[in-house]
């Protein structure tokens, strides 16, 4: 497994923690999506709206089949192995123009609880918006953002082969290109 580096002293979880679509095809308890989305309502939002929703299914439960449906034709080839499915939805009346912000800070915060607790997570955004308005008779005001696939990290081997060669930690952009002092210096 490749392993991820930086020069500067940052916690260990955040150069553990990736997304892989390699999941061990157990159901997760209720407990622990509690536990999950308990770590994400504590991320900071503007004005302390907390403008995020989570609607989730266990695998197997009595909403997984409908659940199912919501990932893209690609996405579901691996997804669907996961212990539970939490579609992350944003409310655009209790914070406009910082709802989908804010909540993409909660989906961090469930990610590195999730890690935390030895489980995998995995944020789609290839899924129907339409089929997730559908499932889970959404009002206008309620986005889905992302489609979260969480469960125990399976054996890479488990996945058809153009996925298993895509199951190793990302990279990342150099400090460099992402970090400036003042003003950003532009080619010209």
């Amino acid at each position: 497994m490749t392993t991820r580096t930086t020069a500067t002293p940052i916690q260990s979880q955040f150069l553990q923690r990736m997304s892989p679509r390699a999941f061990v095809p157990e159901a997760l308890t209720t407990a622990q999506v509690e536990q999950l989305v308990d770590a994400a309502r504590w991320a900071p939002s503007a004005s302390n709206k907390q403008p995020w929703h989570f609607a989730y299914a266990l695998r197997g439960d009595a909403n997984w089949e409908a659940f199912s449906n919501i990932p893209n034709e690609f996405n579901r080839r691996w997804c669907l192995n996961a212990g539970a499915l939490i579609v992350l939805l944003s409310d655009t009346e209790a914070s406009p123009g910082k709802h989908s912000f804010d909540a993409g800070c909660a989906w961090g915060y469930l990610a590195l609880e999730a890690h935390a607790m030895g489980l995998a997570t995995h944020a789609m955004g290839g899924f129907s918006a339409d089929e997730a308005r559908q499932v889970l008779g959404l009002p206008a005001n309620l986005v889905p953002e992302v489609v979260i696939a969480v469960g125990l990290r399976a054996d890479a081997a488990t996945l058809p082969d153009d996925l298993r060669e895509r199951e190793v930690p990302s990279g990342r952009k150099s400090l460099d290109e992402v970090l400036s002092a003042g003003a950003l210096q532009t080619a010209a």
